[in-house]
């Protein structure tokens, strides 16, 4: 289940099937200063070389329901911000992040991937992708990340603390699924649960869809959006409307 044998022709995820007709419209900056974020971008840190882009930037349309979200969230919880954790993502620093993912696994295992049987091996790839798109080239099966149209988010309260959400960005594990807590009872599990909707609701509110398995990650106008959509109106399919982004401002 390496990257190289995965299939171009057969998408593995079915939103990769959503045919794109990109609307051309331009991947801009995020106003850094309306939003919370980290100097450094995550990735950054961890050694991906975005080539003098920038991670903090979305399409102009993403962007403004992006503000819109944020207004919904502050209405009911005045100087809470949304915090942008990931937006744009080239495909090279996608593979990057894969790559990185895998070899932290094997480190968390102590092994080493020439050690390693095609079963051991395939099991590890399946973890790695059950949190991380396939860095595909064909412009027909981008990762959400490398459209400009998806984000990944967590909230800060109005003295700019991250807000606890029962688990880490990225991390692989079940608490990574959106709805992980709705069928515990204990105070801290309802706490985290809450949290949760509270970032769900000011972004679909704007228009945003959330990933089925990530609490973090929302988009709008991909493939990923585009089939969420199509779930619900199955009468009234759309295309995508963004595609692969190769260039910035």
């Amino acid at each position: 289940m390496s990257i190289s044998s995965i299939n171009p022709d057969k998408p593995s995820k079915p939103y990769l099937l959503v045919p794109i007709e990109d609307c051309g419209e331009a991947l801009v900056p995020i106003p850094l200063a309306q939003f919370s974020v980290d100097p450094i971008p995550p990735y950054a840190k961890l050694g991906a070389d975005y080539q003098g882009l920038s991670p903090y930037s979305l399409r102009q349309g993403v962007l403004n329901a992006l503000i819109l979200a944020q207004d919904n969230l502050q209405v009911n919880y005045p100087g809470w911000k949304l915090k942008v954790f990931d937006a744009y993502r080239p495909v090279y620093v996608q593979m990057y992040m894969v790559d990185y993912t895998f070899k932290s696994i094997l480190e968390q295992k102590g092994s080493k991937k020439k050690e390693l049987s095609p079963e051991e091996k395939a099991l590890i790839w399946e973890k790695v992708y059950s949190i991380w798109a396939v860095p595909s080239e064909n412009p027909q099966t981008p990762p959400p990340h490398s459209t400009g149209a998806a984000i990944d988010l967590t909230l800060v309260d109005e003295k700019g603390a991250i807000i606890e959400m029962g688990g880490e960005i990225d991390e692989l594990s079940d608490r990574s699924q959106p709805d992980y807590y709705q069928d515990h009872s204990s105070p801290e599990a309802i706490l985290y649960q809450s949290r949760r909707e509270i970032l769900l609701n000011s972004l679909v509110e704007a228009g945003f869809r959330r990933h089925p398995g990530e609490w973090w990650h929302f988009s709008l106008g991909d493939q990923m959006w585009a089939w969420q959509y199509n779930l619900d109106h199955p009468t009234q399919p759309v295309s995508a409307k963004y595609g692969r982004v190769d260039l910035v401002y």
